[in-house]
């Protein structure tokens, strides 16, 4: 069947109503007909903005990752808290849509978590980090926040006591008094793991400067 002349659909209600769908039902659940159904048209009226499933599965991923996650940022010595504000947004957004994780892992964009990177290397260089550290921070974050997020979204969610699911207190004591001790909700850990990196590649920076020229050391500031 041809597809219709003029487009039934717009393309930002069939990504909306696939996101729906995969929410709802599963993503195995998804397919061009089932999203055809699902807003009333056929099938064909879809190649109108999208040449296959798989595009409109990157548009998907897209949309999750991509909406409302850039805070405002403005350049300076606390620019670790970008990052973290970033990575926290990104988390919210995909753990709104964990059956879509699958779809993230394969189709998510690389530079979609930080903006531009030709921006991002701005912003760090006006806040005072050396450019040879910029690989090593956009990477880093990227890496760290992506693995981090998607494997807690195919997880069931847990609690402060069941970080660590299946625990058993008799054969793993000291593991069991650690969950104990632990104050951190998943959310807090999520946050404090990003917070931790970025600082760490201050202080071991920092470190390296004063190994080097300890006379003339000029420290990286990350408040």
């Amino acid at each position: 069947m041809a597809r219709p002349s003029k487009p039934l659909i717009s393309r930002a209600a069939a990504v909306a109503a696939s996101i729906e769908i995969i929410d709802s039902e599963g993503l195995d659940a998804f397919s061009l007909p089932r999203l055809a159904k699902h807003i009333g048209v056929r099938a064909p009226s879809l190649y109108h903005h999208f040449s296959d499933k798989s595009a409109i599965l990157a548009a998907v991923a897209r949309q999750i990752a991509g909406a409302g996650n850039l805070p405002r940022r403005k350049p300076g010595p606390d620019w670790p808290e970008f990052f973290v504000t970033l990575s926290m947004n990104l988390r919210r957004s995909i753990l709104k849509h964990r059956n879509a994780a699958p779809i993230l892992l394969q189709y998510l964009p690389r530079d979609l978590l930080i903006g531009t990177y030709e921006d991002t290397a701005r912003f760090l260089e006006e806040s005072g980090v050396p450019a040879h550290l910029h690989v090593q921070i956009l990477d880093g974050m990227e890496r760290l926040t992506l693995g981090a997020v998607l494997t807690e979204a195919m997880r069931k969610p847990s609690t402060k006591s069941t970080i660590f699911p299946n625990v058993d207190p008799e054969s793993q004591p000291l593991l069991s008094k650690a969950l104990a001790a632990n104050e951190m909700t998943s959310r807090q850990l999520f946050e404090e793991m990003i917070r931790s990196f970025l600082h760490g590649v201050v202080r071991n920076e920092n470190v390296a400067i004063t190994d080097a020229a300890p006379s003339d050391n000029v420290k990286i500031s990350a408040n």
